[in-house]
């Protein structure tokens, strides 16, 4: 082989190379967000979960009837934000609800400190 051919395939290679690295990025990308799917289907589904055990518990006991805005914990808000944060979700208003895959987001963590004083 000459020296012509050799670089004309290492060149076809390297472009090779970037295509699958392009198509790498994309694929990461649909995982990425398939997670975030899957884990926001998962907390609906308890959320769903523990909604139906608790209507059918108060079916099953006579309670006084309770004003529809009452809350039962007054930071129950900040606890299900936290709980969000902890499972490597966004909190912050500029990408809430996106999955943190590089480390901690400023923001997020400004909002925390912020709520929790």
């Amino acid at each position: 082989m000459d020296k012509q051919a050799i670089f004309k395939r290492v060149a076809q290679v390297e472009e090779q190379i970037g295509e699958l690295y392009q198509e790498l990025g994309g694929l990461k990308e649909q995982i990425v967000a398939l997670i975030e799917e899957n884990t926001l289907l998962t907390m609906e589904n308890q959320n769903l979960r523990e909604r139906r055990q608790t209507e059918e518990a108060d079916q099953n006991t006579e309670s006084v009837p309770r004003d529809p805005g009452e809350e039962d914990d007054p930071g129950q808000g900040h606890h299900n934000l936290t709980r969000l944060h902890d499972e490597g979700f966004h909190i912050c208003n500029v990408h809430y609800g996106r999955l943190r895959t590089e480390g901690d987001c400023l923001f997020c963590l400004a909002f925390l400190n912020k709520t929790s004083q």
